[in-house]
């Protein structure tokens, strides 16, 4: 999109087994399980100093220590990989979905490396001319969410997605009351799906990653923490109206909404709806819309939709100061999955 501020299924993969300390000549035990407290394992090397080793509790924490000291990502990590719950959100995953190798969990790059092959880059026609956003892939088949107003009145949708391959895509099924969309690509098949999150579990200030097409730029990548939850974001309920207000056609142009009694893009119009949003300071500009806001596990944890620009408050005319100031906003991904099987149904409005 190119506003100022821009209304900017799943199967485990399995768990992960923490690396247990080396013991030469060890009897077997369970995967990722430290010995039991009595278990004496055989000395390595024909020498036998007669010491035993530590039995009971001293056994059972040292194993315990070492376990986690050789994943290296602390005892909330270790946990995780012991218990096989390593969606970070306790959403559920798609089996041929993102997931970021372990020892890139927590990282931005770790992230980026594993989500951006789930986001696509969506350019739609209408009689205003065109517009550019971004979409999160939800099945192999080619199933994209992204924000009802990026497509709203489209003849024509268009999408590349992260190889650089395109494809012709139609509109499923919109809800303008929640700015969502479902698209579905002509032809597509193997790709890589994302993990939708738990929204729910989401808290202030964890650090997210926001990957999108600002102005065009396919694939870029930005980061920052959950600034607020709940925040009251109102947009238009019409659904012809992104298409009225050019949906981000240069300065001034974009989809309008509404914060803090202010609006921004422009006039929201008399019927309109109002969501609860995450807010957070990852950077955001036009063409953001649709993309997606990500935990620091590769789960989707919301769709962006909406960003305050210093030129886009109600009156403001400057272009140049256009831009993030670090007040996004984004649809909680709960709302997304509960609004899916109307979606899919082919709802319209």
């Amino acid at each position: 999109m190119t506003e100022p501020f821009r209304q900017s299924d799943e199967n485990p993969s399995g768990p992960h087994q923490a690396p247990s300390a080396p013991h030469a000549s060890a009897a077997p035990q369970q995967p990722g399980y430290p010995p039991l407290p009595g278990f004496e394992p055989t000395p390595a090397g024909p020498a036998h100093s007669g010491r035993r080793r530590a039995r009971g509790p001293v056994a059972l924490l040292a194993a315990v220590a070492l376990a986690a000291a050789a994943v290296g990502g602390g005892t909330a990590y270790a946990f995780q990989t012991l218990t096989g719950d390593d969606s970070g959100s306790g959403g559920t995953r798609n089996v041929n979905g993102t997931s970021v190798s372990a020892g890139s969990k927590g990282t931005v790059a770790g992230v980026a490396a594993a989500v951006s092959p789930s986001i696509v880059e969506i350019n739609a026609t209408t009689g205003s001319g065109k517009s550019t956003g971004s979409g999160v892939i939800i099945t192999s088949d080619g199933e994209i969410v992204t924000n009802n107003h990026v497509i709203s009145g489209a003849t024509d949708i268009t999408v590349r997605t992260s190889d650089g391959k395109t494809y012709k895509a139609r509109t499923v099924g919109t809800d303008s009351k929640k700015d969502l969309a479902l698209i579905k690509l002509e032809g597509a098949s193997g790709l890589k799906a994302a993990n939708l999150g738990d929204s729910d579990d989401v808290q202030v200030g964890q650090e997210v990653v926001a990957i999108g097409s600002p102005e065009g730029l396919t694939g870029t990548v930005t980061s920052g923490i959950v600034s607020a939850l709940d925040r009251d974001v109102t947009v238009s309920a019409d659904p012809g109206r992104g298409q009225e207000q050019g949906q981000g056609q240069g300065p001034g142009g974009g989809w309008p909404f509404e914060f803090g009694g202010e609006q921004f893009n422009g006039d929201t119009g008399s019927s309109k709806t109002t969501y609860k949003a995450l807010q957070t300071d990852a950077s955001l500009n036009p063409g953001n819309s649709g993309g997606a806001l990500i935990d620091m596990n590769g789960n989707i944890i919301g769709i962006n939709s909406a960003m305050y620009s210093a030129g886009s408050g109600s009156g403001a005319g400057s272009g140049s100061e256009s831009g993030s100031v670090g007040l996004g906003f984004a649809i909680p991904i709960n709302t997304v999955k509960a609004d899916l099987g109307k979606l899919r149904a082919g709802a319209e409005g």
